[in-house]
C-alpha cells in the first residue's frame, strides 16, 4: 500500500519574521500564516533554511513552533524543520516538534561533518525509530555538501515513517531514478521552484520559497493544470531573482515591498544592496506581484 501524502501542491518554506530589535515577530508571523492559507497554500513549513533555522535559538524555535501550530489550528499541515549535523540534536528537535503537535518533520542531511551513504541511512534510521510522525527527507547538496543517491533513497523508503523527500539536487535524471526505485514508498517534492513542473512528472508538489510572495501563483503552478506551464514561464525570472543573494535575503526584501516587514536577516546574513533591491522592485512591479 502506498504511503499517505502529507500534502500535494504547494507548501511554503516560510521566512521567520524579526522585529526591529531582532526578536521573533509573532504578530507578523500570524499575518504571514493567514496570507498563505487565504491564498491556497497546502502546508506551512517552519524552521527550515528559509526560516533561518541556523541562527534561531532553542527557545525561539519553541515559540515559533507553538505559535504556528496554534495559529494554523489544523487548517493545513504544519511541517517543522528539525535537521542537524548531530543525529542526537536532530532527535531532540524532532521529539520537541512532535510533542508540540507538528504534522510532519523536514530533516536535512548532515552538513559540515557530512557522512557516507551508509551514514545517511543510519542517521535517518536512528531518528525515525524515536518518533512516530512522518518524515520528509531534505536533499540540498549545494548547502550541505551531501547528496542522497537513488539507491540510498530506496533503502530509506522502506522505513515506515519516512514518507517523502524535498529534492533540491538539481538532477532530474537522478530524481526519476529515485522514483523508479522507490515507487509508491516515497513521495517527491521539488525543492527548487523553477523545477516544479519537471519534478511533478514523478512527484507531487513543491516546498517553495516563491510561495512566500506569491502563494496563489505557486499553488497554480504546482497543480499541474493547463495554465501551470504558462505561469512557470511568466514567473521564472522572479524565482531566479529570489536567489540573487543568499536565501532568504531577497525574499525578505520582497515581502517588505508587499507590506510584510519581516525585519532583516540575522548575521552572518546581511541586507541586500540598494541596487539589487531596486532591480527586484522593478521586476516584482512588472510581474504585478506588488
Amino acid at each position: 500500500m502506498a504511503k499517505k501524502a502529507i500534502f500535494t501542491g504547494s507548501a511554503v518554506a516560510l521566512v521567520t519574521p524579526f522585529t526591529e530589535s531582532g526578536s521573533i515577530n509573532l504578530d507578523m508571523l500570524s499575518q504571514l500564516i493567514e496570507f498563505q492559507i487565504k491564498n491556497g497554500t497546502k502546508a506551512i513549513v517552519i524552521c527550515g533554511t528559509t526560516g533561518e533555522s541556523a541562527t534561531i535559538t532553542v527557545d525561539e524555535r519553541k515559540k515559533i513552533i507553538q505559535h504556528t501550530i496554534k495559529k494554523v489550528s489544523g487548517r493545513v499541515p504544519v511541517i517543522v524543520g528539525t535537521g542537524s549535523n548531530s543525529t542526537i540534536t536532530a532527535v531532540e528537535f524532532s521529539i520537541q516538534a512532535q510533542n508540540f503537535g507538528a504534522d510532519a518533520l523536514l530533516i536535512v542531511t548532515p552538513y559540515y561533518n557530512k557522512t557516507s551513504q551508509n551514514g545517511i541511512v543510519k542517521h535517518y534510521s536512528y531518528i525515525s525509530e524515536r518518533i512516530s510522525i512522518p518524515i520528509i527527507l531534505y536533499n540540498v547538496p549545494s548547502r550541505t555538501g551531501m547528496n542522497i543517491l537513488p539507491e540510498t533513497y530506496q533503502k530509506l523508503s522502506k522505513i515506515p515513517n519516512i514518507v517523502a523527500t524535498k529534492e533540491a539536487n538539481g538532477d532530474i535524471s537522478s530524481i526519476i531514478k529515485t522514483k523508479v526505485l522507490c515507487k509508491d514508498d516515497l513521495w517527491i517534492y521539488s525543492g527548487n521552484d523553477d523545477q516544479t513542473l519537471p519534478i511533478l512528472s514523478v512527484g507531487s508538489g513543491v516546498i517553495s520559497v516563491f510561495a512566500n510572495i506569491a502563494p496563489a501563483e505557486s499553488q497554480k503552478i504546482a497543480s499541474n493544470s493547463k495554465e501551470s506551464r504558462k505561469l512557470l514561464m511568466q514567473y521564472h525570472e522572479v524565482m531566479e531573482a529570489l536567489f540573487w543573494d543568499i536565501n532568504p535575503i531577497p525574499v525578505k526584501a520582497a515581502l517588505k515591498m508587499l507590506g510584510f516587514d519581516c525585519g532583516e536577516c540575522r548575521l552572518p546574513l546581511c541586507d541586500m544592496s540598494e541596487n539589487l533591491k531596486s532591480k527586484l522592485k522593478i521586476l516584482l512591479t512588472k510581474n504585478k506581484i506588488i
